[in-house]
């Protein structure tokens, strides 16, 4: 599996490179900001690119550092505060790849100290942050890549085209899912275990007591994310803007229940949620259950559902299935469709979208030019995310005025 990874992201970075030209000479400096399984992953997918290396680690943890600094060469420093990253006058960009709660102050950070910037989604865990963050960005003139590599996923980008060049008619429902929950039941404190700042690590959120779920599944707590809902549902509500040229939705409604999970205090999603946004010219859902199937295990992704058929897209593949048209009148031909479409890919091919992400951030680094998830798309693509947390913790519907949600 790792050699099949590691020949998939060279291949892809060699391509390329041979497209973009890009001179091996011209080396950018790298600093990792966060390096736990997506960074330690991510960072090799930049240092794989011949024209980049990686300079700095920091982690809150001090094995996980270590760990990562050591993989990528001796001469990687490891270090526990982003500050001593953004100090350094070698590094010329950063790739974030912490809690979402970090990412506002980060970013915003290493603007202000002349660093593009590589970001992971969702953009921000509160919708306030995000806009801080596009002004930031604004005001430095500073490359900003989020990290929403479907844009450069083949099934993704065939289909674009598809629903934009009218296959499924006018679209009306955009369905968005994704099966799963991180919430976990109640923990006592207790003390954070040897070589974790656990203060650090809660930054900018509420400072409480360390427990295990808050560290490891801190994608659950409201404190740092929005749980299965920003994560996964970012990549899914991007897809569905970009094939649908939508701005930011009118209103989010949403309802949330602890059902499998106890979760007394509410401070975490529900584990059964579902959430409903207005946009100008149709309407989207989400939802994270579903009725298991065996002979269709992969239904997560993107349902457009139109006049003229729908298409299913996520990561392994798309389908099409044309409408059933109405009777003719007698004597008449009914009007043609198009046939039903199935296509089907390898799922590990999501390497080579996270290598073509990376190295079009590396080499609009190089031309000054904003790459395809530059920061007002993350921001566009995670607020109804972000609103829909707002009507599911709150239970009320968020409408959105152009620069706050509020209730309605």
């Amino acid at each position: 599996m790792q050699n099949r990874r590691a020949f998939l992201v060279s291949s892809a970075v060699t391509a390329a490179m041979s497209r973009s030209g890009v001179g091996a000479n011209d080396r950018i400096q790298v600093g990792v900001i966060g390096a736990g399984t997506r960074g330690d992953y991510m960072s090799g997918v930049f240092a794989a690119n011949p024209d980049c290396s990686i300079a700095a680690v920091c982690d809150v943890f001090k094995s996980t550092r270590d760990k990562a600094a050591a993989k990528l060469g001796a001469n990687v420093a490891a270090v526990l505060d982003y500050h001593a990253v953004l100090d350094r006058k070698d590094i010329d960009a950063v790739y974030i790849a912490t809690p979402d709660h970090w990412h506002g102050p980060m970013l915003i950070d290493a603007c202000a100290a002349g660093k593009d910037v590589y970001c992971e989604k969702p953009l921000t865990n509160q919708i306030e942050t995000g806009l801080k963050m596009i002004d930031a960005v604004g005001k430095s003139n500073r490359v900003v890549q989020i990290g929403l590599q479907q844009r450069h996923w083949k099934q993704f980008m065939e289909c674009a085209p598809m629903i934009q060049g009218g296959k499924v008619g006018p679209v009306y429902h955009a369905g968005l899912h994704w099966d799963g929950a991180y919430t976990r039941p109640p923990e006592q404190p207790q003390d954070p275990p040897e070589g974790l700042d656990w203060n650090l690590f809660q930054g900018p959120a509420e400072h409480r007591p360390y427990t295990p779920s808050r560290q490891r599944t801190w994608r659950a707590y409201y404190d740092y994310a929005g749980g299965i809902l920003t994560d996964q549902g970012v990549h899914i509500a991007d897809v569905a803007r970009w094939y649908l040229g939508a701005g930011a939705p009118l209103s989010a409604s949403g309802s949330g229940q602890y059902v499998a999970v106890p979760c007394p205090a509410k401070d975490q999603l529900p584990d059964a949620i579902v959430v409903s946004w207005q946009y100008d010219k149709f309407v989207m859902s989400f939802n994270n259950r579903s009725m298991p199937n065996p002979d269709y295990p992969n239904d997560q992704g993107n349902f457009f559902i139109g006049t003229k058929g729908a298409m299913h897209v996520n990561r392994y593949g798309y389908n099409f299935k044309p409408r059933p048209q109405l009777r003719p009148p007698a004597g008449q031909s009914p009007p043609a469709a198009d046939p039903p479409l199935s296509v089907q890919v390898d799922w590990r091919e999501s390497n080579l979208a996270d290598a073509a992400h990376v190295r079009e951030f590396l080499d609009c680094v190089k031309s000054r030019q904003k790459p395809t998830a530059d920061v007002e798309t993350g921001f566009f693509s995670t607020l109804p995310l972000l609103m829909g947390v707002l009507a599911i913790r709150f239970g009320r519907t968020y409408a959105w005025d152009g620069k706050t949600a509020k209730p309605v």
